[in-house]
């Protein structure tokens, strides 16, 4: 059983008294996962809707040659698995903790019971899902016809907007730990050539390393990165 307090912090709960928060509390487990551990497989059954209450997850494919690429990262509060769970086939891609994360997972005849007892949870999954679908067709698209600069900036932006942190400077730290590897499986490139892109950031002043998060310095200069005037 999950705990209450947590569940009202999520925001697909969020909207839910107390009293129907304890109602659903029985339907919802608590699983933890450790660095690095799969959490489901492609083509596995989609058994188990989750949301992510603490720690970072990445959703994967594999290309033709094998290679791994980075769809889609999790941070706490974002649910996963939804689509496949909810269309009853199984799981189109992997999901993996980047580092230690707790979850709570609902079985796919539980969701059924939740949604069937309050539909507008189907409506908040369904939009959330439609936007990640649109994002993903947005990098789909930024990897095939954009440069990698390009593809690195607007990677930046979006997790500055996700995940970042405003410091006292005015700066943003993305609060995801990412390494030169999970940004070049992000962006479709190279490590090699991802580890240049984010020297020349740093030189030019964009961006900097601080405690081993990425913080942004510039986000005017990478917009136009992004979207030259």
């Amino acid at each position: 059983m999950a705990d209450n307090k947590y569940l009202k912090q999520i925001p697909l709960f969020s909207g839910l008294s107390e009293e129907e928060i304890g109602e659903i509390s029985s339907f919802i487990e608590r699983k933890s996962f450790r660095k690095k551990e799969t959490i489901f497989s492609e083509g596995d059954p989609s058994n188990w809707f989750y949301v992510l209450i603490e720690g970072e997850v990445k959703i994967t494919k594999l290309s033709h040659d094998g290679k791994e690429i980075i769809i889609e990262l999790l941070a706490a509060g974002d649910f996963f698995g939804g689509f496949a769970v909810l269309k009853g086939f199984p799981y189109p891609a992997n999901a993996i903790a980047m580092r230690d994360s707790e979850t709570n997972r609902i079985s796919r005849h539980n969701l059924m019971r939740i949604i069937e007892r309050f539909p507008n949870i189907m409506y908040d999954i369904t939009a959330n899902l439609g936007e990640r679908m649109r994002e993903l067709h947005d990098t789909l698209k930024n990897i095939a016809l954009e440069r990698v600069e390009s593809r690195i900036a607007a990677l930046l932006l979006k997790l500055a907007e996700k995940t970042g942190e405003t410091l006292t400077s005015g700066e943003i730290a993305i609060a995801m730990r990412l390494t030169k590897q999970d940004i070049a499986e992000m962006v479709g490139s190279t490590v090699e050539t991802s580890i240049r892109v984010l020297s020349r950031f740093r030189k030019s002043g964009l961006v900097k390393d601080v405690n081993g998060k990425i913080v942004i310095r510039n986000l005017g200069a990478l917009r136009l990165i992004v979207n030259p005037e």
